[in-house]
């Protein structure tokens, strides 16, 4: 049987905390934030967790 090959893209966007949660960056922070204001950009600034809704579809790519 082949291995299991996790998706690059989610090795690149996600990383796993100490505790097994995984971590993600917020979405909207890359270009046309002219006309975004200040505060919004900088609560964009912090990273999150991934949502108990899409918990499963991450791990699966990540293949844990």
């Amino acid at each position: 049987m082949p291995k299991m090959k996790s998706v690059s893209s989610a090795k690149k966007r996600f990383t796993l905390t100490a505790t097994g949660k995984i971590k993600r960056k917020h979405a909207f922070k890359r270009h046309i934030l002219t006309k975004k204001t200040t505060k919004q950009k900088r609560s964009l600034t912090h990273s999150t967790t991934v949502d108990q809704a899409n918990l499963n579809a991450v791990r699966k790519m990540l293949v844990m």
